[in-house]
C-alpha cells in the first residue's frame, strides 16, 4: 500500500483544509513529522485511519469527537485520502458524525457520517461506492488488512509494539489471534470437546441401556419360571453384564423348548376338534334330508290341486292375445273421432273471435271464404310492419324532448359559469402587484438571517470564552499563590536541611579534633601539624541520622508539592490564555450588549423572512389558482360551443319524431294501440282459416279409420257372428286385457308349471339320497356336546402355545438387543478413550505436558517467524548484543504456555526477561519486534506490499550511539521505494532528517501543517 495524499478539514485540531503530499517525500524516502505536544501530529495519522476504517481507536467514544472544536456550525468536516494498492489507485472521502445546532428551533441535531469511494481510471475519478456501509465493505476487499493489522504494520505507535514485547502469554495470544485469524483453531478445540462430551454421554447411555434390557429379561424369566433351579449355596445375582447374559441365554433355551412342547399339544387338540366337528356335521345333514323329503311331498300335492284354475286362466289369456292384435285399429278410430270433435269446437271458437275482432275493412267477408280471409290478413301484416317503425320513435319521443331541453339548459349554464370566472379573475392583477411590492420590501431584511445567526454564534462563543477566562483568572491567581507558597516551603525545608548538615559537620570536626595528638598525622588530611583544631559548641546536641533523614524527606515532599503546584500554575496560565484568545480580548459587558443587539436584529430578520415566505406562498397560490381559473374558462367555452350545436340537433330531431308518430297513430290514441288492434284482427282471421282447414282434415281421417277397423274385425276370430260392426267392435274391446293383467296371468301359469316340475325333481333327488337310510333315531345333543368339549380343549392349547411362543420371542429379542448393546458399549468405550485423549491434548490438558492449546501451537509457529524477522533488525541495532527468542517453557503454577519471549544477552550468555531491559533497549527491541511482526502479518495477508510506513515517538529514550543504529535501520526500511514517516520532537532527529512536516498551533487556536519547510533545531 502506498499513500499519495491526505486532506484534513474540520478534523481534530485542523479547521481549515490542510494537505499532506506524501509523494513529495518519495525521493528522500524518510521524513519527520514534528511539532509541539498537542499541536496535532498524531491527528494526521488519525485522519488516515479514519478515512480507511471510519474510526480512530485512541478515542474511546468513537468518531463523535473527531470533528474540530474550532468549527462553526456550517463549517464542513472531511478527510480525503488518496492511496494506491495492487488493484489500482483509489480515493476515499469520509465525514464524521457530529452534533450541530438546529437551523430552526432550539436544541441540536445529528449530522450523520458520510463516505464515498472513487477509483482513478481513464484520466478521471469514477465513483465506485457511497455510504459508510458500502464503502467499508469495498475497502475490506481492496485493502486486505483489518484495522488492527493496519495499525500493527503501517501505523507503528510506540505504546502498541512495546506492549506486545512486554505482554503476558494470554495478552500476546489475543493480539496474535486478531492479526493472524486463528480463532478457527479454538473452534476446532471446542468441536473436539463437544465430541468428547458426546462420546462420554453415549458411553453412559449405552451402559444404562444394557442394564435396563438385562433387568427386563431377568424379570420376564422370573415371571415365567424359566430361571435356573435354586442351589444349596447363597449366591447373589452377578453384576457383570457378560455373566448376566450367560444366565439369561440358558433361560432363552428353556423358553424355546416350552414353546415347542405347547405347539405339539395345540396341534393334537386341533385334530380332535376337527374329527368331532365332521361327525356332528354328518348327523345334522341326515336330519335335514329327512325333513326336506317330508316337506317336498306335501308341497307337490298342493301344486297338483291348482290344475283346473290354471287351465281357465290359460283360455282367457289366449282370447286376449287375439283381441290384442286389433287394439291398434280400435285406438285409431277413437283418436280420429276425438280429433273431429275438437276441430268442430275450435272452428266455433274461431268464428266467435273473428266476428268480435273484424273491423270496418272486414265488412262483407264470408266466414267460410278462406281465400278472402287470407287476403285480408296479408293486408293487415303490411300495415303493421309500417307502424312498427313509428312505434320505436313514439317510445323514444319523451327522451328526445328531454335531450333537447337538457341541451338548452347546458348552453345557459355555460354562459353563467364563464361570467362567474371572469368576475373572479378581475381582482387578481391588483393583488399580485400588492404581493410583489411586499416581497420586495421584506427581501433585504430577510436576507440578514444567516449572517446574523453566524455573527450571533461567534459572539456566543466569545462571550462563553470571556466568562470562562474570568473564572479561570481566579483559578490562575490561586494557583500562582499556591506555587509561591510551595516555593517558599521548599526553600525553607532546604535551609533546615542545610542547617542540620552544618551542625552535624561541626560536631564531627570537634570529635576529630579531640582525638588529635601533637606530632601525629591527622586521620583526615595526614598533616602532623594541627594549627586550628575545631572546638565543640557549648550545649549543642549531636545531629542524628533520623533527623537528617526526616529533613531530607520534608525537603523532597516540599519539592514534589512545588512541582505539582508549578504544573497546576502552568496549566492554569495556559487555560486562561487559551480562553482569553478565544474571547478576543473584549470585555464581557461589551460582548453582552453586542449579543443583545444581534438577538434583536436576528428576531427582526426572522420575522421578516417568515412574513416574506408567507407572501411568496400566497403569491404562488394566487398565480396557480388564476391559471386554473383561466384553464377552467377555456374548458367552459369549449363545452358551451359543443352544447349549442347539440341543442340545435336535438330540436330538429324532436320535430321530426313528433311528425312521424302523428302520421302512424291516425285516429287511435297511440301507435301501439293501433298496432295492437290490427294485430288482433289479423290473428283472428288466421285462426279462423286454420280452424276451417283442421275440421275438413279431421272428417276425412275419421271415415278412413272406421273402414279399416271393420275390415280387420271381419277377418279375425270375432267376425262372422251375424252381429253388426259396432257389436263386433264391442266384443273385441271386451276381450282386451291390460298389460299388467295379461302379465299376471302369464306369470301365474308359468309359475305353476315351474313349481310342479321343480318339486317333482326335488322329491326324486331326496328319495334317492335317503335310499340307504334305515330310519333309526339320531342323538343330536350328544354330538353337539362332544364338539363343544373338543373346541374348549383346543382353545386352551392354542392360548398356552401362544403364550409360550410370545415369551420365547420376547426373551430372544431382549437378549439379542442386550447383547448388541453390550457389544456397542465396548466400541463406544474405545472411541471415548481416543476422543478424550485427543480433546485433552488439543485443549492443553494432560497428557499434554506443555499445557499448550492447538491455537497456541499454531501461533507459536507464527511467533517464531516474527522473532526470526525481528532478530535481523535487533542484531544490527544492538551491535550484536541482543537476540529475541521464543520459549514454550511452562509458566508459573503450570498455567498455559507456548507464547513466551525472552532476550538472549551475548555479553552474559544468559536469557533475560524483556522487563529487565532499559528504556532505550526496550524501545530498540520493541521496534525490531514491531517491524518483524509487520513483515509477518503482510506475508500472511497475501504478500501485501508496504510502500508507506509510520513510526510514532520513542526515540527520545535513546542515547546518541543507539539512535544512530536505529536511524541506520530506518534507512534500510526506505529501500525499494518505501516512504517512512517518523513522528518525533527529538532535536537530533530534526538535524538528521531534512525532509520534514511541521504541525503548529496558530494563535487563534486551530493548527496548520507546513510541508517542505526545514525546521531549525
Amino acid at each position: 500500500m502506498k499513500l499519495h495524499r491526505v486532506e484534513l478539514e474540520g478534523f481534530g485540531p485542523f479547521r481549515e483544509r490542510q494537505t499532506v503530499d506524501f509523494d513529495a517525500f518519495a525521493d528522500d524516502g524518510l521524513f519527520l513529522l514534528t511539532g509541539r505536544t498537542g499541536a496535532g501530529k498524531s491527528s494526521v495519522l488519525d485522519g488516515v485511519c479514519f478515512a480507511l476504517y471510519g474510526s480512530v481507536p485512541r478515542y474511546a467514544d468513537g468518531d463523535k469527537r473527531l470533528r474540530s472544536d474550532h468549527c462553526d456550525p456550517d463549517d464542513p468536516s472531511e478527510v480525503v485520502l488518496d492511496f494506491e494498492v495492487a488493484s489500482g489507485r483509489w480515493r476515499v472521502s469520509r465525514s464524521p458524525e457530529y452534533q450541530r445546532p438546529k437551523r430552526r428551533g432550539e436544541g441540536v441535531t445529528t449530522e450523520g457520517q458520510r463516505a464515498r469511494l472513487d477509483e482513478w481510471g481513464g484520466g478521471e475519478w469514477m465513483t465506485r461506492a457511497s455510504g459508510p456501509r458500502d464503502v467499508g465493505l469495498a475497502l475490506d476487499e481492496i485493502l486486505g488488512l483489518t484495522r488492527d493489522q493496519f495499525l500493527q504494520v503501517i501505523l507503528l505507535a510506540q505504546g502498541r509494539f512495546q506492549q506486545f514485547l512486554l505482554a503476558k502469554n494470554d495478552e500476546r495470544q489475543t493480539l496474535l489471534r486478531t492479526l493472524f485469524g486463528t480463532r478457527r483453531y479454538e473452534q476446532y478445540q471446542q468441536a473436539l470437546e463437544d465430541r468428547r462430551r458426546a462420546a462420554e454421554r453415549a458411553l453412559g447411555e449405552g451402559g444404562a441401556l444394557v442394564g435396563m434390557l438385562l433387568d427386563q429379561v431377568e424379570g420376564l424369566v422370573a415371571d415365567r419360571g424359566l430361571g435356573d433351579p435354586p442351589s444349596d449355596g447363597d449366591e447373589s445375582t452377578p453384576a457383570d453384564p457378560a455373566e448376566r447374559l450367560d444366565l439369561v441365554l440358558r433361560a432363552v433355551a428353556r423358553g424355546a423348548y416350552r414353546a415347542e412342547t405347547a405347539a405339539h399339544a395345540r396341534d393334537a387338540a386341533g385334530a380332535a376338534f376337527e374329527r368331532a366337528s365332521a361327525a356332528h356335521a354328518a348327523l345334522q345333514l341326515r336330519l335335514q334330508s329327512r325333513a326336506a323329503r317330508d316337506r317336498s311331498r306335501t308341497a307337490l300335492a298342493s301344486i297338483e290341486e291348482q290344475g283346473p284354475a290354471i287351465a281357465a286362466d290359460r283360455s282367457v289369456l289366449e282370447r286376449a292375445d287375439r283381441a290384442e292384435e286389433l287394439r291398434d285399429v280400435l285406438a285409431a278410430v277413437g283418436r280420429a273421432d276425438r280429433a273431429h270433435g275438437a276441430a268442430e269446437a275450435a272452428l266455433a271458437e274461431a268464428s266467435r273471435v273473428w266476428e268480435a275482432a273484424a273491423g270496418v275493412e272486414a265488412d262483407g267477408l264470408n266466414t267460410a271464404d278462406t281465400d278472402g280471409l287470407r287476403t285480408h290478413a296479408d293486408l293487415l301484416t303490411g300495415r303493421i310492419a309500417l307502424w312498427d317503425a313509428a312505434l320505436g320513435v313514439e317510445r323514444e319521443l319523451d327522451d328526445i324532448r328531454a335531450d333537447a331541453r337538457a341541451a338548452a339548459e347546458a348552453v345557459a349554464a355555460g354562459e353563467t359559469l364563464i361570467a362567474a370566472i371572469d368576475e373572479r379573475r378581475a381582482a387578481v392583477p391588483a393583488r399580485l402587484a400588492e404581493l410583489d411590492a411586499g416581497i420586495a420590501r421584506l427581501a433585504e431584511t430577510a436576507a440578514g438571517v444567516a449572517p446574523t445567526e453566524a455573527a450571533l454564534a461567534e459572539l456566543e462563543a466569545r462571550l462563553t470564552a470571556a466568562r470562562e477566562a474570568e473564572s479561570l483568572a481566579t483559578a490562575l491567581l490561586a494557583a500562582e499563590r499556591s506555587y509561591t507558597t510551595r516555593i517558599e516551603a521548599t526553600q525553607s525545608a532546604a535551609a533546615a536541611l542545610a542547617a542540620l548538615l552544618r551542625r552535624r559537620l561541626a560536631g564531627h570536626a570537634a570529635e576529630l579534633a579531640g582525638a588529635l595528638v601533637a606530632g601525629e598525622p591527622c586521620a583526615v588530611c595526614g598533616s602532623p601539624e594541627h594549627p586550628q583544631p575545631a572546638v565543640p559548641v557549648a550545649g549543642a546536641e549531636p545531629v542524628t541520622d533520623a533527623e537528617i533523614a526526616g529533613a531530607e524527606e520534608a525537603r523532597d515532599a516540599a519539592a514534589r508539592a512545588e512541582g505539582v503546584a508549578a504544573t497546576a500554575a502552568r496549566e492554569a496560565r495556559a487555560a486562561h490564555a487559551e480562553a482569553s484568545a478565544r474571547a478576543g480580548g473584549e470585555p464581557i459587558a461589551a460582548l453582552e450588549l453586542r449579543r443583545a443587539d444581534r438577538i434583536q436584529a436576528l428576531q427582526a430578520a426572522v420575522a421578516a423572512r417568515e412574513l416574506r415566505d408567507r407572501l411568496v406562498l400566497e403569491r404562488a397560490d394566487l398565480v396557480t389558482r388564476d391559471a386554473a381559473a383561466e384553464a377552467e374558462r377555456a374548458e367552459a367555452a369549449r363545452l358551451m360551443t359543443e352544447a349549442t350545436a347539440q341543442a340545435a340537433t336535438a330540436r330538429s330531431r324532436a320535430q321530426h319524431a313528433e311528425q312521424t308518430v302523428q302520421d302512424a297513430r291516425g285516429d287511435a290514441p297511440s301507435v301501439s294501440e293501433r298496432i295492437a288492434a290490427a294485430t288482433a284482427e289479423r290473428d283472428a282471421a288466421r285462426a279462423l282459416i286454420a280452424a276451417l282447414d283442421a275440421r275438413a282434415l279431421a272428417t276425412a281421417e275419421l271415415a278412413a279409420a272406421s273402414r279399416e277397423r271393420d275390415g280387420r274385425i271381419d277377418a279375425s276370430v270375432f267376425g262372422g257372428s251375424g252381429a253388426d260392426a259396432q257389436e263386433r267392435a264391442a266384443a273385441v274391446r271386451a276381450a282386451l286385457l291390460d298389460e299388467a293383467v295379461r302379465a299376471a296371468l302369464a306369470a301365474r301359469i308359468r309359475a305353476h308349471e315351474i313349481a310342479l316340475a321343480s318339486e317333482k325333481e326335488r322329491l326324486l333327488q331326496l328319495e334317492l339320497d335317503l335310499a340307504a337310510d334305515d330310519g333309526s333315531e339320531l342323538d343330536e345333543p350328544a354330538s353337539a356336546q362332544a364338539v363343544a368339549d373338543a373346541r374348549e380343549a383346543w382353545n386352551l392349547a392354542v392360548a398356552a402355545a401362544a403364550e409360550a411362543k410370545q415369551t420365547a420371542a420376547a426373551l430372544t429379542d431382549l437378549v439379542q438387543r442386550a447383547d448388541a448393546a453390550h457389544a456397542a458399549t465396548a466400541d463406544l468405550a474405545e472411541r471415548h478413550t481416543v476422543v478424550q485423549r485427543l480433546a485433552h491434548t488439543v485443549a492443553g490438558r494432560p497428557p499434554n505436558t506443555h499445557l499448550m492449546t492447538l491455537e497456541t501451537f499454531v501461533l507459536a509457529a507464527e511467533l517464531e517467524e516474527i522473532v526470526e524477522r525481528a532478530n535481523l533488525r535487533l542484531a544490527e541495532m544492538s551491535a550484536g548484543r541482543y537476540r529475541l527468542q521464543h520459549t514454550d517453557a511452562l509458566a508459573r503454577r503450570r498455567t498455559a504456555s507456548g507464547l513466551g519471549l525472552e532476550v538472549m544477552d551475548s555479553f552474559t550468555g544468559h536469557a533475560r526477561s524483556p522487563q529487565s531491559l532499559s528504556g532505550g533497549e526496550t524501545f530498540l527491541a520493541s521496534l525490531a519486534l514491531a517491524l518483524g511482526l509487520a513483515e509477518a502479518v503482510t506475508a500472511n495477508a497475501g504478500g501485501i506490499r508496504l510502500d508507506t510506513l509510520f513510526i510514532d515517538e520513542g526515540f527520545g529514550s535513546l542515547d546518541t550511539e543507539t539512535l544512530d543504529l536505529a536511524m541506520r535501520t530506518l534507512d534500510e526500511l526506505r529501500q525499494g521505494g518505501r516512504t517512512v514517516g517518523i513522528i518525533s520532537h527529538v532535536e537530533t532527529m530534526k538535524e538528521q532528517i531534512p525532509a520534514q512536516l511541521q504541525v503548529e498551533a496558530t494563535p487563534q487556536g486551530p493548527s496548520r501543517i507546513l510541508q517542505g519547510v526545514a525546521i531549525p533545531g
